[in-house]
């Protein structure tokens, strides 16, 4: 095989830039819409639904502290991830990471204060 042919099939396994920064700007994009709606959700009602036993000051306090522990998770998250999907393996870290988001979210999903069992306890 010539080496002008390998260049060519080489280069075409390589992303183009354009569908790397599309990728990029759509998931960034979702991960600030996610934000948006949770800092909201945190000003609005969150001190109402998770902190009824408190000032309506600290609860709006208590769910913004929750919304920063978010901002501070995520680098974390990276520094993580990202070490171990250089050892073992990228796809590997992505599935693993969907799974613990799809878990939270069904463990926060049970834990609303508005789900009751038939008995009236919460089911988390």
């Amino acid at each position: 095989m010539s080496t002008a042919a390998q260049n060519q099939v080489d280069k075409s396994k390589r992303p183009s830039h354009v569908k790397v920064a599309t990728a990029s700007l759509i998931g960034t994009a979702i991960e600030w819409y996610d934000f948006f709606l949770y800092g909201t959700a945190a000003a609005l009602i969150f001190n109402k639904l998770f902190f009824p036993t408190f000032d309506p000051m600290v609860g709006t306090l208590l769910a913004f502290a929750t919304f920063g522990i978010g901002f501070v998770a995520r680098p974390l998250g990276g520094l993580v991830f990202g070490h171990f999907g250089d050892r073992i393996g990228r796809k590997t870290m992505l599935y693993l990471t969907l799974l613990i988001m799809g878990v939270a979210t069904a463990a926060v999903a049970c834990c609303r204060p508005t789900i009751r069992s038939e008995f009236g306890r919460r089911y988390c």
